[in-house]
């Protein structure tokens, strides 16, 4: 018997006034290079003209677009094509939240990137590059006594070696993991001990010199170094912090018992 041929696939049919035609129309002009990095998008007024659709379906799509990470607002200058690729937090926080993300998948996905990235970093690191990450070490022993400052430096820090990587696909999928790492940590910041935040002070310190020293294989062996260690301080403060919930509880009980 003969075999049918696999059907073709249907063309995507966009919903003509939706917010879907608004980015359809975004992606074409990207596509013939009407759109460049860095350009500003005609105003929505133009651009609901243009596309013939309402200015609220313009600003749907928009924030569509903007949560792909395709283009940003700027505060009384209207809507630009990124510089570099942008890719938004927003999907993978939704999936964190449906799926439960653990700590150690999180450090996993990190070292996978971001070990690569640094040494990319030593090959490809510009001056300027340096500058920011010699900033940011600065700024990590300068906050040792504030977790929630340290957290902000020790963000910049990883942003600017996937930047210093050169490679701007790598780039942007750390940023938008970075930004999830952000959200997460930013609520247990508080919990991180001194003693942990000195260890990763002198670990973004080594990282930056190699990189400094275009010393790749160094540079990778302290991220992977770097990030296993930061894993084990946040599972003690799990345990830690589990250990007193129960001991709290436990008093609570014998307070009941005794009343």
């Amino acid at each position: 018997m003969p075999r049918k041929s696999p059907r073709a696939a249907r063309p995507h049919r966009v919903v003509e006034g939706s917010a879907e035609q608004v980015v359809a129309h975004v992606r074409s002009l990207i596509e013939r290079k009407r759109l460049r990095p860095g350009d500003r998008l005609p105003a929505e007024r133009d651009l609901a003209t243009q596309i013939g659709v309402s200015r609220p379906t313009v600003r749907m799509g928009l924030h569509a677009l903007a949560a792909m990470g395709c283009v940003h607002s700027r505060h009384g200058s209207g809507t630009y094509i990124p510089e570099m690729p942008a890719l938004g937090a927003e999907p993978l926080s939704l999936l964190a939240a449906l799926h439960d993300f653990t700590d150690d998948q999180m450090y996993d996905a990190r070292r996978i990137l971001e070990v690569g990235a640094a040494g990319l970093a030593a090959e490809n690191a510009t001056p300027e590059h340096l500058v920011s990450l010699a900033d940011a070490v600065a700024g990590l022993f300068a906050a040792l006594d504030d977790p929630h400052r340290f957290l902000v430096h020790d963000i910049d820090f990883h942003r600017t070696v996937a930047a210093a990587s050169g490679n701007p696909i790598i780039a942007a999928v750390i940023e938008m993991v970075s930004g999830l790492f952000y959200d997460q940590r930013r609520e247990t910041a508080e919990h991180a001990t001194g003693r942990a935040l000195r260890d990763a002070a002198n670990m973004h310190r080594e990282i930056f010199v190699a990189i400094r020293s275009h010393d790749v294989e160094t540079a990778r062996t302290a991220m992977n170094h770097h990030l296993l260690r930061a894993r084990a301080y946040r599972a003690a403060e799990r345990d830690q912090r589990g250990g007193r919930s129960s001991a709290a509880a436990a008093r609570a009980r014998a307070r009941r018992k005794a009343g």
